[in-house]
């Protein structure tokens, strides 16, 4: 495993995301499956995990503390976030993620999911002047924030108070397409590390159109495609750790050797792998990364991402049926979706969401 020093430690450039774990039959987190995740990734030399309160419905960060409980506590560095609009009570919080993580500390403790419209909301808070306290008492190790808002309303956050690090969605097809670059650039002036979230896009980026990966596959036949995207993401430089939301034994074993492999990745490299991006840019239609966040609170229960996603393969795949739809495990339908724009104002990604499921409604449902 790679490191790279990060103020007076050393971090693995691979984090391990704990919000995409394996799940049983119930929906719940496999302990089973996801502790041989988190033992493999330990074996493995990974020592960033990252969790937060919402992930999972609340169990990530529980089964977080069970699973790492064995290990010295020196021997891992622990990242999670408050959320305020889950709970505004950042003191209950953070509280109760120490006992479920069964520390006494938090290394890397995060405002999450920073948006356009919750940006005063935070800094007004009293929130982030508690955490400050709480480092200044060795509780919390570093702070830092999540950002999905935009450039304007990052720079402002960025400055408003004297971060450790900061995380931000950042992926080689978010480069070409969105303001990722403008963002990177606004945190490197003002000298704050990365963690980095969906590298590979949700794991849009896992798989290509042929063209592109056939592309990627001449240049370096022994890189998989996965690791195409996170060799991007750990070349820039000031990105400190790639984080990567493994839930399966493969994805784990393909990252760390992605992450144990000291050959550069060079400028011929990315201009191939742009290219790359380009091809594939004309087969992506609609940017979800999963994330869910515009599940919280859809009045009509859709599982909004999972027809996001079959639509998105109803426009690229030739082979496609609309009997998939039928297969998606939802209370709510498209047709149901009744214009509130809750999801909207959630999301991201800025994805026009009931506008879509209009769609998907008028073409599969009408």
């Amino acid at each position: 495993m790679i490191y790279k020093d990060f103020k007076d430690i050393k971090l693995s450039r691979l984090g391990f995301g704990n919000m995409r774990l394996p799940q049983d039959g119930d929906g719940n987190i496999d302990y089973g499956k996801a502790r041989e995740l988190i033992d493999l990734a330990m074996k493995g030399g990974v020592n960033y995990y990252d969790t937060a309160w919402v992930y999972h419905g609340g169990q990530s960060e529980s089964f977080l503390g069970e699973a790492l409980g064995s290990y010295p506590r020196d021997s891992y560095y622990l990242a999670t976030k408050f959320f305020i609009q889950a709970d505004e009570d950042y003191m209950k919080v953070l509280d109760t993620q120490l006992a479920k993580l069964r520390t006494d500390h938090i290394d890397f403790y995060l405002i999450h999911c920073l948006l356009d419209g919750n940006v005063h909301r935070y800094l007004e808070s009293g929130a982030i002047e508690y955490f400050l306290r709480k480092k200044e008492e060795g509780v919390i190790r570093y702070l830092g924030f999540s950002s999905h808002a935009g450039s304007g309303n990052l720079r402002l956050f960025a400055e408003s108070h004297p971060w450790d690090f900061a995380q931000i969605q950042l992926n080689y097809f978010d480069w070409l397409n969105s303001d990722t670059s403008e963002e990177y650039t606004i945190l490197e002036e003002r000298n704050i590390p990365i963690m980095v979230m969906e590298p590979v896009r949700g794991g849009k980026l896992a798989r290509l159109c042929p063209e592109a990966e056939q592309l990627l596959h001449d240049a370096h036949p022994e890189w998989s495609i996965p690791s195409w995207a996170m060799r991007f993401a750990a070349s820039l430089p000031i990105v400190q750790t790639v984080l990567s939301g493994m839930n399966a034994v493969d994805q784990v074993k393909d990252n760390m050797a992605t992450f144990s492999d000291s050959a550069p990745f060079t400028e011929e490299d990315r201009d191939t792998l742009l290219r790359a991006c380009k091809i594939y840019s004309r087969e992506i239609t609609i940017p979800c990364t999963g994330c869910r966040y515009c599940c919280d609170g859809c009045p009509m229960e859709i599982s909004i991402p999972q027809f996001l996603s079959v639509y998105n393969r109803s426009l690229v795949d030739t082979d496609f049926s609309s009997e998939e739809f039928k297969g998606i495990d939802s209370a709510g339908t498209p047709p149901d979706c009744i214009g509130c724009a809750q999801c909207t104002s959630n999301c991201p990604q800025g994805i026009r969401i009931p506008e879509l499921l209009g769609e998907i409604s008028e073409k599969f449902y009408g």
